[in-house]
């Protein structure tokens, strides 16, 4: 007989995303139960990005009638694109509309970045160079020095989810700098989690992708400590320390 997941994790994600879902579901422990809601977005541009947030009391509620245990906005540029401070404030939007706990993909990011001792980033993002600028102003408003920065110029998010791994293979070596403490591959539409472990043997400092994060921010949150290991040091060494 199978056991039943002993923990629910919710998740919001952009309508038209297409490989999130299936990167938490790959590498989600069997005890923890996947349930996504979604909201609507299919450009990452300035105007979707801001219209993205606003059936989020809504949807959040319709997310939290499966008793998840907590709730992660699982998009990256949705929830840094008003600056700093503005991740928390959409968790607190979710907590008051749900009375669950939740939690951003920007606000993990952010933590796994103080995890690692990471403070000089170099970002890579599939992006164009607007969205992409955002994202290292939220950066670097937080504390962090992004030294180098590379997008990919997209703002259609089905292409985004249609690129291979190695895309993220390529950009993580592109914006590379000797004096980058971690790489990070931002967009949690682009399938990045497969290409963290080759690109850490080979540049020899911690990557993380912004899925990666968010999944390694809620497994804490939910109590989980055992390492996982093939995506990343994140995940492999830094679960114990919730």
């Amino acid at each position: 007989m199978t056991s039943l997941p002993t923990h629910r994790l919710g998740v919001l994600v952009p309508s038209s995303n297409t490989t999130v879902e299936i990167e938490l579901r790959d590498t989600l422990p069997r005890a923890i139960s996947l349930h996504v809601g979604r909201l609507p977005l299919t450009r990452i541009a300035a105007d979707s990005i801001v219209e993205i947030l606003r059936p989020l009391d809504e949807e959040s509620r319709k997310l939290a009638s499966a008793d998840v245990d907590l709730i992660l906005l699982g998009a990256t540029a949705p929830s840094f694109f008003n600056g700093l401070g503005y991740d928390r404030e959409v968790s607190a939007r979710i907590e008051a509309a749900t009375g669950k706990p939740a939690t951003t993909t920007s606000t993990a990011l952010l933590e796994a970045l103080r995890a690692l001792g990471a403070t000089r980033i170099a970002l890579g993002a599939a992006y164009d160079d607007e969205v992409n600028a955002v994202a290292a102003g939220f950066l670097e408003s937080n504390g962090f020095e992004v030294v180098s920065r590379v997008g990919l110029g997209y703002v259609d998010n089905l292409q985004v989810g249609r690129l291979g791994i190695d895309s993220a293979l390529e950009v993580g070596r592109q914006v590379d700098r000797t004096d980058a403490d971690a790489v990070v591959l931002a967009c949690t539409n682009w399938v990045s989690m497969p290409a963290i472990a080759p690109l850490e043997a080979e540049l020899g400092k911690p990557v993380i992708s912004t899925t990666q994060a968010s999944l390694w921010a809620c497994l804490r949150r939910l109590g989980w400590t055992r390492p996982l290991h093939g995506a990343g040091v994140l995940l492999a060494d830094h679960l114990a320390a919730a």
